[in-house]
């Protein structure tokens, strides 16, 4: 898992730490190569990283497809193409995030079409309560990833948006975005009994972190463009970690 999260943070620093869009077209390039190579078995360089992704992938015969797949969602950011309707923001959440949850659960013990449909459900969960938490973030960068089919119907702007001008209008369109992240972590459910007991704690953290921040957010959805970010106090995330070690001891 080290050696899968560590290719994953590699991929989203290639497009969220350059500024040159030209200079990161290259390097997502080189890394798309080197990927290909890792995954029919041939360690592409020296790097650390790359020599345990490739072992990592050949001893459990990771599928190749949810790799592209995330791959495919970083060059549409490097891009910047827009996000025009309700069916796109969930193409790219499958992309950015499901494609994690695909990977992880080969190695949590998972399989079947089931499982399959239950992880992609939980990675648009998760990618969901991510772009509500960094709306404002995403913004100010010029992106906005909520469809612009939907602010155009709404009668808002991506500046009205940032400074929740008329309030009721923002609020009815987040809204409809939270009610489509809890049902699908509502309908995700049955995934933690199917992946092996050792590993259901670590996704009952990162479930249970992700779920909390989206009932923060259902709460006052003015907060995601006011501020302050949305996070978990310490305790609260300790709280978390405490349950999971104990649930991994047997608990």
């Amino acid at each position: 898992m080290y050696a899968i999260y560590a290719w994953m943070r590699h991929a989203d620093d290639l497009i969220d730490e350059q500024g040159d869009r030209d200079a990161a077209s290259a390097l997502l390039d080189e890394f798309a190569e080197h990927t290909r190579a890792s995954l029919t078995g041939s360690v592409p360089c020296d790097l650390p990283m790359w020599k345990a992704f490739t072992e990592t992938v050949s001893r459990w015969s990771l599928d190749p497809a949810p790799f592209g797949m995330m791959i495919d969602g970083q060059q549409a950011d490097l891009e910047g193409q827009p996000i025009r309707t309700p069916d796109e923001l969930l193409q790219y959440c499958r992309q950015v995030a499901s494609s994690v949850g695909l990977i992880c659960i080969q190695i949590w013990g998972a399989t079947g079409d089931l499982a399959r449909d239950l992880a992609i459900e939980r990675g648009i969960a998760f990618q969901l309560t991510n772009i509500l938490r960094d709306l404002r973030e995403d913004l100010e960068m010029g992106r906005c990833y909520l469809p612009s089919e939907q602010l155009k119907s709404a009668g808002i702007s991506t500046d009205d948006l940032l400074s929740w001008l008329h309030a009721d209008r923002c609020e009815s369109l987040v809204r409809g975005w939270i009610d489509i992240a809890h049902e699908a972590y509502g309908r995700s459910a049955p995934l933690d009994e199917m992946i092996d007991v050792e590993c259901r704690p670590t996704l009952w953290a990162m479930t249970s972190i992700y779920r909390s921040l989206l009932d923060r957010i259902d709460r006052d959805p003015s907060r995601i463009a006011r501020g302050p970010r949305i996070r978990l106090g310490a305790a609260h995330k300790t709280s978390i970690a405490l349950r999971a070690r104990w649930m991994a001891r047997g608990g």
